[in-house]
């Protein structure tokens, strides 16, 4: 059998960094041990009961064919009607994608714009997906540093923005920070944008999960609108992982390109789970209001908890994730997360997951109950005190 099986595009793909310690955790899980799951990236809430009902009823009365492959027209109304009222984003239905999850938006969106050699801004710290996406498509990244220092906030992109850049992904609420960027960031995004004549990607999965701060949407600022993807999904907000729906907004020439992928791939989002996307999105939000305000509760207990044990923690504004600096505690974040799983059975994700300098951070979600928290930190105690 020839030795060139996989494409070398394939090839340049890392596997999950968190596969080694997976493995070790099966291990430890199989003779009996309690191990507690920080590195989990979903609400760990029961989607609310009106959704499911949503779904249960497009169940019954035979809604399980095809859709348009753009996503059902009163979905897609409702979703740029959302985008004007609560994100000030000029955009209408046909603008409008929906898709099986906001991670196939990312992907198309990413393989419409970029052909080989072309140049992508990644700010790291960064979800781990956006790199894939762009070593898939043939693109190059450009990791642009962030700092704790700065509040991850990124200061310098103009020095670092080239001739063949063609697109920036940004993350606010940022996974794994949990950093939501100032209105003075965005602007000064938006401005190069226009300057420099790129497109942005803005991943807004998070929007609703956020904290003393208040959300902004890049395509919201002058002249943005047609230079911006702003892709979104359910899975956060309202504790759909599973369900697999997303949205974006592009201008039509994107569209048009993101809509000849899903036509080629994915086909249309689930039928059923579309009508459960209208029934979240029109619905009442008390449901995200709980599910944040418990959120707030675990990340003000866990924050205080790890700075008491001297470990270097901000409090972060948005999503479900601390970014710890563990480097007083050992020689990089690898070792500490293995010795974290071995000797307290906890499971956390190391940051060099998340592009390069961040090789002492670790992630640790908090959409866990409260109450295992409270060991997990007694768990880290014993270890490190």
């Amino acid at each position: 059998m020839r030795k060139d099986i996989l494409s070398n595009r394939v090839n340049s793909i890392e596997d999950s960094a968190t596969l080694r310690l997976n493995d070790i955790s099966e291990q430890l899980r199989s003779k009996g041990a309690d191990i507690i799951n920080l590195s989990v990236g979903e609400p760990d809430f029961d989607t609310p009961a009106f959704i499911r009902d949503a779904a249960k009823k497009a169940l019954d009365d035979g809604d399980t064919h095809y859709t348009p492959s753009a996503g059902k027209p009163r979905l897609r109304k409702i979703i740029a009607e959302k985008l004007k009222n609560e994100n000030k984003i000029d955009t209408s239905s046909g603008n409008i994608i929906v898709s099986a999850g906001a991670k196939h938006l990312v992907y198309m969106t990413v393989n419409s714009l970029i052909n080989e050699g072309d140049e992508v801004i990644l700010l790291s710290p960064a979800w781990v997906t956006y790199e894939a996406c762009v070593k898939i498509s043939g693109g190059r990244i450009n990791w642009i540093m962030t700092s704790a220092d700065d509040q991850f906030q990124p200061t310098n992109i103009q020095d670092m923005i080239g001739k063949k850049t063609k697109l920036l992904i940004l993350n606010s609420p940022n996974n794994p920070s949990g950093a939501v960027y100032s209105k003075d960031t965005l602007k000064m995004i938006a401005d190069l944008a226009i300057d420099y004549d790129f497109f942005v990607l803005s991943d807004e999965i998070y929007e609703k999960i956020i904290y003393d701060s208040e959300h902004v949407s890049i395509a919201s600022f002058d002249q943005m609108a047609d230079r911006t993807i702003t892709v979104n999904g359910l899975s956060k907000s309202y504790a759909m992982t599973g369900w697999r729906i997303g949205y974006a907004s592009a201008p039509k020439e994107i569209f048009d390109g993101m809509l000849k992928i899903q036509q080629h791939s994915v086909s249309c989002a689930p039928s059923f789970v579309q009508e459960a996307a209208i029934s979240a999105i029109s619905g009442h939000q008390e449901c995200v209001n709980e599910m944040v305000a418990e959120f707030k509760r675990r990340r003000d207990f866990l924050v205080d908890g790890l700075n008491s044990l001297g470990m270097r923690c901000l409090l972060p504004k948005g999503a479900f994730y601390l970014f710890v600096d563990v480097s007083d505690f050992a020689k990089d974040a690898n070792e500490f997360s293995e010795k974290m799983l071995k000797e307290g059975y906890l499971a956390m994700t190391p940051g060099d997951a998340f592009g390069p300098g961040f090789e002492n951070y670790i992630r640790i979600s908090y959409a866990v109950p409260i109450e295992r928290l409270k060991v997990a930190v007694k768990r880290i105690e014993n270890i490190i005190v």
